[in-house]
């Protein structure tokens, strides 16, 4: 057997690389770093105080500028290395910018205030992770009653989703009856709709029935999806008719069918199919803000609007939560990653 390591290594070359193996390579190096450069700049970012989002040009890494206290007045004031006019550098603090001129003081005899220009100072910055991004939204905001909600809306939603889908994949697959062909066309052909155009007539329905300003208002309009459908009924295609009918020979339930054999057998697909609700619900934006009104329902994705006020953003937190939001996606696509090979290849073979 092929270990890992033995499967990066090979090549096509006898004995060493030939062209096209460094062409693969060098794509597939391209194409990570594509995918995860913007994810780590992101995760760097969340660390960030306010200023150091805004500078430019930006800094890799998280740093912060350093301050010190000063007698005589009430803040921390920031540390500058200046020039001065005869060519030696002091380390002084900054008490105010005026236009393009400094006003600074030695923090170890306060008492004489030096003007410089803002072109003669240089910042001592220091590299410093800004916890609070993370710990002042969990005081400030309902961010754990967020994170619930969107927990409850994701499973709920995928588990109904799951077994809608898988139903009338099963029923689609292995059930022969008129119009068949016609309803699956159908299903399919819904894709081609734009989710604009049946906002307003979804909303009604749920209005209607009472679900507004309800998670079930969330749940339950996505629950049946036309990709789940057809990958599961694809899927379903390739198990044998044979297998199925001799566990009904063998006195086995429609019902036990599906639930023993098919659904068994269809787990492949399932876990893809998981992958993509679970990331559908947690990620949905639109139809949770049109629903819900009360903030003790939102969602985390309408929670992090929250943070962006009528004259400015607060990108640090927006950052910091985007982190947390990613990582439920990171662990279910972690576990279940093992599935999306093997359930995707296998799609439409029969």
């Amino acid at each position: 057997m092929t270990t890992a390591g033995e499967f990066i290594t090979k090549t096509r070359g006898r004995g060493r690389a030939d062209w096209s193996d460094i062409f693969t390579y060098l794509y597939l190096t391209f194409g990570t770093l594509l995918m995860f450069v913007p994810v780590l700049w992101l995760v760097i970012s969340s660390f960030k105080t306010p200023a150091a989002l805004v500078r430019f040009p930006p800094d890799l890494w998280p740093y912060d500028i350093q301050s010190v206290e000063v007698e005589g007045y009430a803040t921390p004031l920031p540390l500058y290395d200046v020039t001065m006019e005869d060519g030696s550098v002091r380390r002084l603090a900054q008490v105010r910018r005026v236009g393009l001129e400094a006003q600074m003081v030695d923090p170890v005899q306060p008492g004489e205030i030096v003007r410089v220009r803002i072109d003669q100072r240089t910042e001592v910055r220091t590299l410093r992770l800004a916890l609070e991004n993370y710990t002042d939204p969990l005081r400030r905001f309902n961010f754990l009653v967020y994170l619930r909600n969107s927990v409850v809306v994701t499973l709920a939603a995928t588990a109904i989703t799951l077994l809608i889908n898988s139903m009338a994949a099963f029923a689609l697959a292995k059930y022969e009856f008129r119009g068949r062909q016609a309803i699956f066309v159908v299903i399919i052909s819904t894709l081609m709709i734009p989710i604009s155009v049946i906002l307003v007539p979804v909303y009604l329905v749920i209005t209607g029935i009472g679900w507004n300003n309800n998670l079930l208002g969330v749940i339950i309009p996505g629950a049946a999806t036309p990709t789940g459908v057809f990958l599961l009924r694809q899927y379903m295609l390739t198990i044998p008719d044979e297998l199925l009918a001799s566990a009904r020979i063998d006195g086995a339930s429609e019902w036990r069918v599906y639930w023993q054999i098919v659904l068994p057998l269809a787990a492949p697909a399932m876990a893809v199919l998981a992958i993509f609700s679970v990331m559908w619900r947690w990620n949905d934006f639109l139809w949770p803000l049109i629903v819900l009104t009360r903030s003790e329902l939102f969602t985390l994705q309408v929670g992090l609007a929250a943070f962006q006020g009528e004259l400015n953003v607060q990108w640090h937190y927006v950052l910091a939560m985007t982190v947390l939001t990613l990582l439920p996606i990171t662990l279910v696509f972690a576990f279940l990653q093992r599935f999306i090979t093997t359930g995707i290849a296998t799609t439409g073979m029969k």
